[in-house]
C-alpha cells in the first residue's frame, strides 16, 4: 500500500519485501518503509513512473523480537535462487536445499549452499530425494520430488509461504513450453507472483514468485556487484530436457522479435483475461449452483445458456471443490462431461466423482437440476451393478447433514 507523497518528499510503504513498487515522486527524494517490528529507509533518486522491481533495504530489528519462521526459500545454488536469498536475507527466511541425487557432486554443492546460507546469517536445511531415481522423464519426476519435499517441510513446520526465484527468463521459458503443448488461457499465463502449491495435498502453502519482472541477468549483475558466487547446473545446458532446448532457442527467438520482456507482457496480458473469466465463473457459481454440504446442485439449464468457456470452468471448479483436489481433470474428459451434460445424458464419474441428473427431492432448479457428488467406491465386491446402486446412494444425501459450505466452495475459485 503507498501512500501519498509527503510535502517533504517521503513515501510511506507497508508491504512484505521484497516488493515490486511503482513510484510517482518527485526525483532525488527519501522514502520510508515499515514492516513491524522492521523499520528501515533508503535513500534513492526516484524519477516520475519508474519501476522497481527488486527493492533491497537495510533493516534494523530490535533484538528483543521473537525469531519466527514465516516464510522459506528454496535455494538450488544457482545465480537466480542465490539472488533471492541475499533479497529476502531480512526477513530470515529458512533456506531449503533439496539434494537430488542426479549428479556427481551434487551433494557437496548442497553442502556448499547450505555453509553460504550460514554465512548471510541463515538456518538451512537440506532435503534429500531417498529412493531409486527415474530412467524416463527426469526432469519432471525430480519437480514433482522437489515440491513434495518442500511442502512437506512447510507443513511441518507450520510455514505458509515458500519463496522460489523464478525469473521473468522462466516465465517466458514456461509460456512458450505451454504454449507447444496446446495450452489455453491458463496454462499461458499460470506463473503469478502468488499462487497454488503445484501439487494436491498442500492446501495452506502459498508460492510467492517476487522475481518474476526481473531478468536471469539483473540478477547476476546484482550478484557479481556484491562479490557473491554461484553453482552453474550444467543439467541446464542437458539437451534431453525440454527447458534446455528451449533455452538454447532465445538468439533465434530474439532475432525474430520475441523478446522475454514481449512474451512476458503477453503472459500478463492473459493472466487479466483469465481474471476476468474466473469474475464470470464466480458469478455463474454463485446465481446457479448450490451446495448440500456433502453434494453440490447445479441448474443445467443455466449451464447450457453460459458461454461454453464459463460452463467448462464451473464444471472444473466444481469437481475440484467436491473431490477435494487442486487441480483440474484433463481437458478432453471435462469438455465430455460439459457435452454430456448438456445432452442430458445419464451418469458418469469423473475426477473422483459422480455427476448425474438429481433425484425428485433435490431437485432445487426443477428437472434440470444436476448433482456432483464425490465418489463412493465399493472395495467388499467387484459386482458392477452394485458398485453403480451404491454410487446412486450417494446422491441420494441426507439433508439433516447438509451444512452450507459455499464459502469455501468459492474461496478455492
Amino acid at each position: 500500500n503507498i501512500g501519498n507523497v509527503a510535502s517533504n518528499g517521503l513515501v510511506t510503504v507497508t508491504a512484505t519485501l521484497p516488493v515490486s513498487l511503482t513510484v510517482t515522486a518527485v526525483a532525488g527524494k527519501d522514502w520510508t518503509c515499515t514492516t513491524a517490528p522492521v523499520s528501515c529507509t533508503r535513500s534513492t533518486v526516484l524519477n516520475p513512473g519508474v519501476t522497481f522491481p527488486v527493492i533491497v533495504m537495510t533493516a534494523n530489528v530490535a533484538s528483543s523480537a521473537p525469531v519466527q519462521i514465516t516464510s522459506t526459500a528454496a535455494v538450488s545454488g544457482g545465480s537466480d535462487s542465490i539472488a533471492l536469498m541475499h533479497l529476502l536475507a531480512d526477513r530470515k527466511p529458512a533456506v531449503l536445499i533439496v539434494y537430488h541425487g542426479l549428479r556427481k557432486n551434487s551433494a557437496k554443492e548442497a553442502r556448499a549452499v547450505a555453509r553460504h546460507a550460514g554465512a548471510a546469517g541463515l538456518k538451512a536445511h537440506i532435503l534429500t530425494w531417498r529412493g531409486a531415481k527415474p530412467k524416463s522423464n527426469i526432469e519432471g519426476r525430480a519437480r514433482e520430488a522437489r515440491y513434495r519435499l518442500l511442502g512437506d517441510w512447510c507443513l511441518a513446520n507450520g510455514v505458509g509461504a515458500l519463496f522460489v526465484a523464478h525469473t521473468m527468463d522462466d516465465l517466458a521459458e514456461t509460456f512458450l513450453l505451454r504454449l507447444a503443448r496446446g495450452s489455453g488461457v491458463d496454462g499461458l499465463s499460470a506463473m503469478q507472483t502468488r499462487g497454488a502449491f503445484p501439487l494436491p495435498g498442500y492446501r495452506g502453502v502459498e508460492l510467492v514468485r517476487p522475481l518474476l519482472d526481473v531478468t536471469r541477468g539483473e540478477l547476476r549483475a546484482y550478484l557479481k556487484a556484491r562479490g557473491v558466487t554461484w553453482i552453474e547446473d550444467p543439467m541446464n545446458d542437458d539437451a534431453r530436457f525440454a527447458r534446455a532446448r528451449m533455452r538454447a532457442l532465445w538468439p533465434t527467438l530474439e532475432a525474430a522479435g520475441l523478446t522475454r520482456e514481449r512474451i512476458a507482457a503477453a503472459a500478463r496480458h492473459l493472466a487479466r483475461a483469465r481474471a476476468a473469466l474466473e469474475t464470470q465463473t464466480r458469478a455463474f457459481l454463485d446465481a446457479h449452483t448450490y451446495s448440500t454440504g456433502v453434494a453440490v446442485l447445479i441448474d443445467a439449464g443455466a449451464l447450457k445458456k453460459a458461454p461454453k468457456e464459463i460452463g467448462l470452468r464451473t464444471l472444473a471448479a466444481l469437481l475440484q471443490s467436491v473431490s477435494g483436489q487442486n487441480y483440474r481433470p484433463r481437458f478432453e474428459r471435462l469438455e465430455s462431461l460439459y457435452d454430456a451434460v448438456l445432452a442430458g445424458a445419464t451418469a458418469r464419474t469423473l475426477h473422483g466423482c459422480r455427476v448425474g441428473p438429481a433425484p425428485k427431492r433435490l431437485q432445487e432448479f426443477g428437472s434440470g437440476t444436476w448433482m456432483i457428488a464425490r465418489e463412493v467406491k465399493n472395495r467388499s465386491t467387484g459386482k458392477a451393478e452394485k458398485n453403480r446402486q451404491r454410487s446412486i446412494k450417494a446422491f441420494d444425501v441426507a439433508l439433516g447433514e447438509a451444512a452450507d459450505v459455499a464459502a469455501d466452495l468459492f474461496a478455492r475459485h
